[in-house]
């Protein structure tokens, strides 16, 4: 698979934009065409490569990944699995968001300078505040305590969750992110939980940001029996769209909310970041549905 995408949009003679998305397995990724709609709509020229390590040999040093693409002119990346962590330290400045979450999946570079951003932060509040907006909120169940997971966590206390309980299959990184929740929102509003069906059981919402269901990982992340009919479903993974989670959810009469809205407005904030305008949501939400 070509690695490159490229954009050329508008009769700007002005050097385009050279954007890219590192990570690992990402030649499914969306992405990249919402990106260059977006660049379209604004006549702005623009490239998007990706980055993938399975197709591309690089350092195992994410230092030594972020220097390389540095020195390859690159303006800005979008960074996913198994990055968003490790590039953390390597950055001049952080995002409140990405301070608080922990994970960068945004970075800028400008002047010789790292800036990183966490857009899955506003990505899935902005999608569960125009899907879900009646939603209960006093008691959500998360499953997943990764880099996804901590910026779903994060949006969802300040959302008005009044009580998280955070599964995950590593009891430590549950853990981890339920202190990290206790630094900045207090002690009271989030828990670790090892019985999924008894947390689902108190919880009015229930949210996957594990990698259960995705394609390479098909399945359901907590028992079909512990879905009642007056939960809210909402999951993150997008790739299958109708995840078998949303699928086992809406047959029973269950309100859903699938990825496809984080992963639009994650690249919205995104793109913003990196052109310095806003971009025509409609023509990145029209890219991203082009795929089904």
């Amino acid at each position: 698979m070509n690695d490159t995408v490229t954009a050329r949009a508008g009769e700007s003679s002005a050097r385009a934009l050279k954007i890219g998305l590192l990570g690992s397995g990402i030649g499914g990724s969306r992405t990249p065409r919402m990106h260059l709609a977006a660049a379209e709509a604004a006549g702005l020229p623009y490239e998007y490569h990706l980055v993938d390590s399975q197709v591309r040999s690089l350092p195992d040093d994410p230092a030594e990944i972020l220097a390389l693409l540095e020195s390859e002119g690159f303006d800005g990346l979008n960074v996913t699995y198994p990055y968003k962590r490790a590039v953390l330290p390597l950055m001049d400045e952080l995002s409140p968001a990405a301070r608080n979450v922990g994970a960068v999946n945004t970075v800028v570079l400008r002047d010789g300078r790292r800036s990183g951003h966490n857009t899955d932060h506003w990505g899935f509040g902005e999608s569960l505040r125009r899907g879900l907006p009646g939603a209960p909120r006093e008691r959500v169940l998360l499953l997943g305590a990764g880099g996804a997971g901590g910026a779903v966590a994060h949006a969802l206390l300040d959302a008005g969750v009044g009580r998280l309980a955070v599964r995950d299959v590593n009891d430590q990184v549950a853990a981890d992110l339920v202190a990290l929740l206790g630094e900045h929102y207090g002690p009271d509003r989030a828990e670790v939980v090892t019985d999924i069906a008894d947390a689902a059981q108190t919880a009015q919402g229930i949210v996957n940001a594990s990698p259960v269901g995705m394609e390479k990982l098909p399945g359901l992340p907590l028992p079909e029996e512990a879905i009642r009919p007056d939960h809210w479903v909402a999951d993150i993974v997008y790739f299958p769209l109708e995840t078998a989670l949303l699928a086992t959810a809406r047959a029973k009469g269950c309100a859903v909310l699938p990825g496809s809205g984080m992963a639009l407005y994650q690249a919205v904030r995104a793109f913003k970041l990196f052109a310095g305008c806003e971009p025509d949501v409609d023509r990145m939400q029209e890219a991203f549905e082009s795929f089904n």
